[in-house]
């Protein structure tokens, strides 16, 4: 159990010897050994005893806590960043016009990439769709090494994505009123499965960028913002659609989750509800699970310990022990 993600409303999480207990009203919902756990995440109205707390930091269990909307609300991590010099190379790096090009097409080829393998199989299991987005996505890629600035760079890669979403729709045999990709709000329950996947996603990588030493705020392609994790978001790219856009799709098509596992929320948005995000959280949790083989690694890997291998390879990059991040794609 890498990941404890707890939804039941009302509960608490509490220490009890060396095991984390989920309670409500008294009533014991889960007992898990707290070396099982490798992170936590509270959905809603979910609390937890200062000793769990405690608990977790000693043990170097981070906490994540998500809103019944599926947003991210904070995390409590253990004490990171001691090494100094390395953060040093990390900002130095940041301010280098041609460092931060060259990783961020290796982001955008990995992300284009992984969307143009889904988007091939996806019409190799319904030919009747239209295959102009793949050619699209592969004219797209062909363009990368020509970009000449990191605007010409975004735009290239909003244009891959805009054909790639095109060819998703078409695979969504369910499409619970899915036409385009919208966020902030989420307009339909696509859109919220996918923005709630893309949350949890940007979480796993801040952990993994802080697992290796990295500060998951500064990053190379996605500009800095106050409170946006841009390095994390940086190496979630080539991660979107095998991890999260699959499970969705999955999802979606075997009707696992349907129109009434959703409610209206502010701004017109539309949410998953709460008792519902249980069968996201199983679906998305066996796919980190997933096992398979890391070119780096040479050998099966799950895709959440992939996480850890691709920002040690970009930590490897930034401190010139390796000349080019090389990201992670699905054959």
């Amino acid at each position: 159990m890498p990941t404890l993600y707890v939804t039941e409303q009302g509960s608490r999480i509490e220490k009890e010897y060396r095991r984390l207990v989920v309670t409500l009203e008294d009533k014991v919902l889960l007992a898990v050994p707290a070396e099982r756990v490798d992170h936590v995440v509270l959905v809603g109205n979910v609390g937890v005893t200062t000793p769990a707390l405690i608990a977790l930091l000693e043990t170097g269990v981070g906490l994540s806590l998500v809103s019944s909307r599926g947003e991210m609300r904070g995390h409590l991590t253990p004490p990171t960043g001691k090494n100094i010099p390395l953060r040093h190379q990390q900002y130095a790096r940041a301010q280098d016009a041609a460092f931060c090009l060259a990783v961020s097409r290796a982001f955008v080829g990995g992300k284009l990439g992984n969307y143009r393998t889904l988007a091939r199989r996806l019409a190799r299991q319904r030919p009747e769709m239209d295959q102009a987005p793949i050619a699209q996505i592969t004219e797209c890629l062909r363009r990368l090494a020509d970009v000449a600035d990191l605007a010409a760079l975004r735009g290239l890669e909003g244009e891959g994505s805009r054909a790639y979403f095109a060819l998703y729709r078409q695979a969504l045999q369910h499409g619970l009123g899915f036409a385009r990709r919208t966020r902030r709000p989420p307009r339909d329950a696509v859109n919220a499965l996918l923005s709630l996947g893309y949350t949890l996603l940007t979480d796993n990588l801040v952990t993994a960028c802080e697992v290796v030493g990295l500060d998951p705020y500064d990053g190379f392609f996605h500009a800095d913002k106050y409170g946006r994790p841009s390095l994390a978001l940086d190496l979630v790219e080539e991660f979107r659609g095998i991890i999260v856009d699959s499970v969705v799709l999955n999802l979606v098509n075997r009707e696992m989750l349907q129109e009434d596992d959703f409610q209206p929320g502010p701004k017109g948005g539309v949410y998953l509800k709460p008792p519902s995000m249980k069968v996201f959280f199983q679906q998305y949790t066996a796919r980190l699970n997933t096992e398979v083989i890391h070119p780096l690694a040479g050998r099966p890997l799950s895709y959440q310990k992939c996480f850890e291998v691709q920002a040690r390879r970009l930590r490897k990059v930034i401190e010139g022990e390796a000349e080019a991040y090389l990201p992670f794609l699905a054959k």
